[in-house]
């Protein structure tokens, strides 16, 4: 299994199990997302992925899925994403890139955070093929994980 997917599947499962909901549905696509601090990386997968690591740099990672009537499960989808992040000083663009592995499609975006800070996350997504555009606001408390 591809490292990305394996990355986000174990996300995905401790989130669950720490009662986070880490998805949201709008109408049939299902936005999944997870934040990492890079130092949960092995220096291999960041390299890898053009990845910085450091203690106070994230990842966020996103995900979209299609559910369609008549079949069972969801079918991943490409997206247009853009978005900021923000903190109570500044606001920054958040730059995502594509990566596409065995199947699934995931995109990531860095950003810096202080210790223990909320981040506030602003997303608009257009899925491929579809003129709806969504709006998502995500926060998320960051750690320092030395």
């Amino acid at each position: 299994m591809p490292i990305l997917k394996t990355l986000f599947i174990s996300l995905m499962l401790f989130a669950n199990h720490a009662n986070a909901q880490m998805s949201e549905r709008f109408d049939e696509y299902e936005l999944h997302y997870s934040f990492v601090n890079t130092t949960f990386l092995s220096p291999e997968i960041a390299a890898q992925y053009q990845i910085t690591r450091g203690k106070r740099h994230g990842i966020l990672m996103l995900s979209l899925r299609r559910h369609q009537e008549g079949i069972d499960g969801t079918q991943p989808s490409a997206m247009n994403v853009s978005g900021t992040t923000s903190d109570l000083i500044r606001k920054d663009e958040l730059n995502f890139r594509e990566i596409r592995e065995d199947g699934a499609v995931y995109y990531i975006a860095p950003f810096k955070f202080i210790n223990e800070e909320f981040r506030h996350f602003y997303i608009d997504f257009q899925a491929a093929g579809d003129d709806r555009t969504y709006s998502h606001h995500l926060e998320h408390q960051m750690y320092i994980n030395e």
